[in-house]
């Protein structure tokens, strides 16, 4: 996938993130870049990968002593979402909330992993919430970096309960951010869950028409799972 670019963090590059913080022997340092490339795994939709990273970033900060950048429990309640244990994500999601670590700069992420865990029980209104209080941590922060990924997890909620029209406006919304921010993947997420949207109400032609050319312009990371879906959708829509 090629990398995003624009107003939210960059996707780090593991020898990038790991080497520099490797050679100085920082401690501190190797345990932020465990947690982010945990994070690029969760982004991925890699979640055995991610707990992987996140295992070696509590087992140093534990032997040094150390705090954590952000809430470890964000990470490991992302990667439950993945595995399909939803309760025990949201669980665990709520118990690093209610936490102290990466309270603010982190906290929105946290919310956006909380409302996908609550979606995928079913529980719409629940996620909504969620996803507006993170919108709301984001606006208080002056940060934007996972407001795409906020309002799309926004629009399927309200899809979810069954107000289309709003939860249309929502991911278009997605939609619009991700594409000011130059950020790719985020866009797909919005523009392949909008197409699926408008496939479900009889709108086939303007779906692919909206999808292709977003898909089209990746040239790489077609094993990932973002893009594994929009190719499946694009096939339906044929």
């Amino acid at each position: 996938m090629k990398e995003d670019r624009g107003h939210i963090p960059r996707r780090p590059n593991k020898r990038l993130a790991l080497t520099p913080a490797e050679r100085i022997a920082h401690p501190f340092s190797l345990v932020a870049a465990q947690l982010f490339i945990a994070m690029l795994h969760l982004d991925r939709r890699e979640p055995e990968l991610a707990l992987q990273r996140l295992a070696i970033a509590e087992a140093l900060a534990a032997e040094q002593r150390l705090a954590f950048l952000m809430e470890p429990r964000f990470l490991r309640g992302a990667a439950l979402t993945m595995q399909g244990a939803f309760d025990e994500a949201v669980a665990c999601l709520q118990e690093g909330l209610a936490g102290g670590v990466g309270a603010m700069l982190f906290r929105p992420y946290g919310l956006a992993r909380l409302a996908e865990a609550l979606a995928r029980l079913g529980q719409h209104g629940a996620a909504l919430v969620a996803a507006r209080e993170g919108l709301q941590a984001q606006r208080e922060t002056g940060q934007g970096w996972w407001d795409a990924e906020l309002h799309r997890l926004e629009g399927l909620a309200l899809v979810g309960l069954n107000r289309i029209e709003e939860g249309q406006s929502a991911l278009n919304e997605a939609l619009h951010i991700a594409r000011r921010q130059q950020a790719k993947s985020y866009e797909l997420r919005a523009v392949t869950n909008l197409a699926r949207l408008w496939s479900e109400q009889g709108r086939r032609p303007e779906a692919r028409e909206l999808l292709a050319p977003v898909y089209g312009w990746f040239t790489e990371g077609f094993n990932t799972a973002d893009l594994k879906d929009a190719a499946k959708l694009l096939a339906e829509l044929a």
